[in-house]
């Protein structure tokens, strides 16, 4: 099951947050079909991904 906490800039996570975090951090990553391991190559283009989305988010 997959959990999304949305914290906003200054906000501090609840200690309940904190406890799931740790929990989950307790379990393996399962791959399968849906979901398979990625490249690195694909690593490496989620990342550059995810920066320019950021740039784009605080211009």
């Amino acid at each position: 099951m997959t959990k999304i906490f949305t914290i906003e800039s200054g906000q501090k996570p609840t200690e309940e947050q904190l406890k799931e975090v740790e929990e989950a951090k307790k379990n393996p990553i399962i791959f399968d079909g849906d979901c398979e391991e990625l490249s690195p190559a694909m690593i490496k283009a989620f990342k550059s991904a995810v920066v320019q989305r950021n740039r784009k988010k605080k211009a």
